[in-house]
């Protein structure tokens, strides 16, 4: 059978909508929430670190432990390594990510005038910065336009039939070109609460989704 043609942009603003009002009483995304609650694009970068391979439940207690230490770049520096591994455990790889803070915050002051860079270019020369983390903090940090992809974004663009991509980087190419940009900001956090809480990996819940008569279900098995 041939494919389904993809989503347009008036199908997509539909979808944006309708997830708007089913998610008004799920949490936010961890890093959207230091983003809301600090409004420091320096804890935002720091956050971001910390979610890496870890889930929101754990990263934002420890984002909170260590910003009550130190929420400066000038006071991370001051804080020792050993400590900073104790406070940020037990996120993913915490011992490797305690000595990337101090290497980042170095790298800030000296290069960046102790300013956390605007420009993605800027930001993807931090050591352990990628495409992922630039974009957050420039749409969480900033309130800049930028395409976060992660795991979630990347799923559920492909399974809604929006898009038709292999990788993320992939993704964030066809969202540049293709989502409009006045949804940009907000794209990576509605799809990262719908695919924790409801477009899971396995067995999605598809038979409440206000977007099932909609969406494609690519690659959908198993629903629920």
């Amino acid at each position: 059978m041939p494919d389904k043609k993809l989503l347009d942009n008036t199908q997509i603003a539909q979808v944006i909508k309708l997830l708007k009002v089913a998610m008004r009483d799920l949490p936010d995304p961890s890093v959207t929430l230091v983003g809301k609650k600090y409004k420091s694009p320096f804890l935002v970068l720091i956050s971001c670190l910390l979610s890496l391979r870890t889930r929101d439940e754990t990263t934002l207690p420890a984002s909170e432990r260590l910003f009550a230490r130190a929420d400066t770049m000038q006071e991370m520096l001051k804080v020792p390594v050993g400590e900073i591994q104790k406070l940020i455990y037990p996120v993913g790889f915490y011992k490797t990510k305690a000595v990337r803070i101090h290497d980042i915050c170095e790298d800030l002051i000296h290069r960046f005038g102790g300013q956390v860079p605007d420009e993605i270019d800027d930001l993807l020369t931090l050591k352990g910065v990628g495409r992922k983390t630039a974009n957050l903090v420039l749409t969480e940090g900033f309130g800049k336009p930028g395409i976060c992809v992660d795991t979630h974004v990347h799923r559920i663009s492909n399974r809604l039939g929006y898009i038709k991509t292999k990788t993320p980087d992939a993704t964030e190419s066809a969202l540049r070109e293709k989502l409009p940009l006045k949804y940009w900001i907000e794209y990576n956090a509605l799809l990262v609460t719908w695919g924790q809480n409801v477009c899971k990996p396995i067995s999605p819940i598809c038979s409440t989704c206000p977007v099932d008569n909609i969406c494609q279900r690519v690659n959908v098995g198993i629903s629920r």
